[in-house]
């Protein structure tokens, strides 16, 4: 069996792969293809949807995060794999190369889904938390000290680079090191790796509002020497991508309204106000261009849909099984599902006044907010030094004081860059770049990479 790496490189699109040169050339040496995007275009979703080739309906990821109602939660970025409902890559290579007599070893490398994976070799960031509140970053996996002799060797994971204000290179360039030393090492017949380099600026920003051939030559830079690592172990690489970006000028606030219409309530606290999802007879779990609200009475939904569809930059909102039109007919969905105009994107706030937001809002807290806040991507304008009160908030954690990195704005407006629909232009979707036998076509569904990626894993000996 040849191996196989899978460069997950989010963001990238047909448009963007010649400022990259190492990337393009595998396309020219192989074929590319662009892929139609699952709705919602995001992380979870797509990364569930390229592993098993499913829809989210039949998959069950149907975004980053959703409203678990036997526990009245809402969470984002789970990890667990159990939470996929259908059958992954991996899962069905490593048995039909076993009923072939053969083995099969995969490596995971910052995919999501990562814990409890199926998989030999495995990375994934998972901080620890301490009962006083306090927080460690740190990465975990397996085999057992597999991400303490990368670290001696790589140095510290830059986890502030991975996600918040200070989102930017290093991570990717650590990750990719990081999977050049799996390849040399533990040689897998498939290695998993997701390069976030043009998740940041091009969200922060805008891709017009970018120097991208900047950002894009700096990920085809960083993938060097994972490409290098590849080469010396006769691997082939593929490349996939999960969305592109596009410009955004306005956030629509769906809570804010159904706050305001008396559907949605709040419990109000020593810590600021926090969305009650017992007592609300709606609510909204916003990620990106989509939202998934749910209704507590049936006899409410005329009503949330009127309201929804009066919002300025609400393009549709899908009820029951209209859901089904977009694959997203599932238990975990909102029995309604807003999709944002082109230019706008769902901001998750739900108080009325920022003096009344609960404290997680104003920090890089992912797993607390009831959606997902692409501002924690951002140092709040109105401080005079942010990194400043960083390092000063850094300085009280070490004396021992509970303190908040209290640096995010709540201001949805300076979000320029969002994704979560389907690209207008076949030239800013996602790709497959491969090599062998080319599909027909210029396009493929996204749910087509899973069935490709096995054929070309299993074609040879």
């Amino acid at each position: 069996m040849t191996p196989l790496l899978l460069l997950n490189a989010v963001g990238l699109t047909p448009r963007l792969l010649p400022m990259a040169p190492r990337l393009q050339a595998l396309a020219d040496a192989g074929w590319m293809r662009t892929l139609h995007e699952v709705i919602p275009a995001v992380t979870c979703t797509a990364q569930a949807t390229l592993l098993t080739g499913q829809t989210p309906q039949q998959h069950g990821i149907v975004a980053n995060g959703w409203f678990w109602r036997d526990s009245g939660e809402v969470r984002f970025w789970q990890q667990s794999n159990r939470l996929i409902q259908a059958t992954p890559l991996y899962v069905t290579a490593r048995r039909r190369a076993a009923q072939a007599g053969r083995a099969f070893r995969c490596a995971k490398l910052f995919w999501w889904f990562n814990r409890g994976a199926a998989v030999e070799i495995s990375v994934t960031p998972k901080p620890y938390y301490g009962a006083d509140g306090n927080k460690v970053f740190a990465i975990t996996g397996t085999p057992a000290g597999l991400t303490d002799e990368l670290e001696r060797k790589l140095g510290p994971f830059p986890f502030p680079s991975f996600w918040g204000p200070t989102a930017g290179l290093p991570c990717t360039q650590w990750i990719a090191r990081c999977a050049a030393e799996v390849l040399r090492r533990e040689r897998p017949d498939l290695t998993l790796v997701y390069l976030p380099h043009l998740d940041y600026d091009p969200q922060r920003f805008g891709p017009k509002g970018c120097d991208m051939p900047r950002l894009v030559g700096e990920l085809d830079a960083a993938c060097a020497p994972l490409l290098d690592a590849a080469g010396a172990v006769g691997a082939r690489v593929w490349v996939v991508s999960e969305y592109g970006h596009v410009q955004v000028s306005r956030a629509v606030l769906p809570n804010r309204a159904l706050r305001e219409a008396g559907l949605l309530t709040v419990r109000p606290g020593p810590f600021g106000e926090d969305l009650d999802t017992f007592t609300s007879r709606a609510f909204a779990v916003c990620d990106h261009q989509i939202a998934h609200v749910y209704v507590a009475d049936t006899a409410d939904r005329p009503r949330v849909r009127d309201l929804l569809l009066g919002l300025k930059g609400v393009a549709r909102v899908l009820d029951g099984q209209e859901r089904s039109a977009i694959h997203l007919d599932h238990e975990r969905a909102g029995e309604l599902i807003a999709l944002a105009d082109a230019d706008a994107w769902f901001a998750y706030p739900f108080w009325l006044e920022d003096r009344r937001a609960p404290d997680y809002a104003r920090t890089v807290d992912i797993h607390r907010k009831p959606g997902f806040d692409p501002c924690e991507l951002f140092f709040d304008p109105r401080l005079t030094w942010p990194k400043g009160r960083v390092l000063w908030r850094l300085l009280q954690k070490k004396l021992g004081f509970r303190t908040l990195f209290d640096v995010v704005p709540l201001d949805a407006r300076l979000v320029r860059g969002s994704h979560g629909l389907p690209a207008t232009d076949a030239a800013d979707r996602p790709l497959l770049i491969g090599e062998g036998p080319a599909p027909e076509g210029p396009e493929l569904p996204m749910t087509a990479v899973h069935d490709w990626i096995l054929q070309r894993l299993l074609s040879d000996g």
